[in-house]
């Protein structure tokens, strides 16, 4: 498997296309129960495909990339991509899992990804472990599923490449209160080093039909959220630290601008972007932005930060 830093593109794979569309890609026809049960009897299908499944309940939509790499990361034996691909398509076969990829104007996309089957979650349920898929949930748009892909990609990304990783949350919940709306971030981390701890919290920003006017809506849930913040809110003792994970950097331009244009700054508080790309870097120390306002231009200008406990 190529290595993060190798990897050469300059559009992020979980970037929005013109007319992009998801394709089945999964097992047509009746698998039984039954016949689940068999291959499980005869060891076909082992602890490592349960491993899996758990996975893609946790992060709802992956990548084999992503499957791969939190596992390795987790010190399991998956012995390279080819193998864990030859797992993935017997949890096809037995329509434990299924699987989509997009395509476009410009062609298919590069990568597949998987979520659950309704056989899939008989299986968890049997072990006891929650499950709260349902059929619907494989009917979201492109633009949701690339979203909840850029979030799975930054918490892997913090994981492997972050020393002060301490945890993370898939769906991190808040409250706007005034609002009187509960809502779910993409992704959430939080790191400890010396006896201090911080959380960052990521809202996946992609260039969906209209993406202004519901980058706008959000951010008057999140500005509802911190400025009302009092503590233990959503779980947190203080408040966690927001960034917008944009597609690119001309995008974290433009998602600024809609910020501001709109008057959607939060009191009191910082917002700091990355993007998708940046996340492959080696180390994460200066993958954060901000925009600053230079006194004497009165324009605002982007600066990079460089935070250690991100080493």
């Amino acid at each position: 498997m190529v290595v993060d830093e190798e990897i050469k593109t300059k559009i992020s794979p979980f970037a929005m296309r013109e007319g992009e569309i998801k394709i089945f890609d999964g097992k047509d026809g009746y698998v039984s129960i039954n016949q689940i049960i068999n291959k499980i009897n005869i060891g076909h299908i082992t602890d490592i495909h349960f491993k899996i499944l758990e996975l893609v309940n946790e992060f709802e939509f992956m990548t084999s990339r992503q499957i791969f790499q939190i596992l390795e990361a987790r010190g399991e034996d998956v012995k390279s991509q080819d193998k864990l691909s030859n797992k993935l398509e017997q949890l096809i076969k037995t329509k434990i899992l299924t699987r989509y990829y997009f395509t476009a104007e410009e062609g298919k996309g590069i990568y597949r990804i998987y979520s659950l089957e309704k056989m899939g979650k008989y299986l968890l349920n049997s072990r006891g472990i929650e499950c709260k898929w349902q059929p619907t949930d494989n009917t979201k748009p492109v633009s949701m599923i690339k979203k909840r892909l850029a979030g799975n990609q930054v918490i892997i990304s913090y994981l492997r490449k972050v020393k002060a990783f301490d945890e993370y949350k898939v769906k991190p919940t808040f409250t706007a209160k005034q609002i009187g709306k509960i809502f779910k971030m993409h992704a959430g981390v939080k790191l400890s080093k010396a006896g201090k701890s911080a959380n960052l919290v990521f809202e996946a920003v992609r260039r969906e039909e209209d993406w202004e006017k519901k980058l706008v809506d959000r951010m008057k849930l999140l500005k509802d959220f911190y400025e009302n913040f009092v503590q233990f809110d959503s779980g947190y003792e203080t408040k966690p630290q927001l960034v917008l994970l944009c597609e690119d950097d001309k995008h974290t331009i433009e998602a600024f601008k809609v910020i501001v244009s709109n008057r959607l700054e939060i009191s009191n508080m910082k917002i700091y972007f990355t993007t998708d790309l940046k996340q492959n870097n080696n180390t994460l120390t200066n993958t954060l932005t901000e925009f600053i306002l230079d006194e004497e231009t009165g324009k605002y200008k982007i600066q990079e930060l460089n935070l250690k406990i991100l080493e």
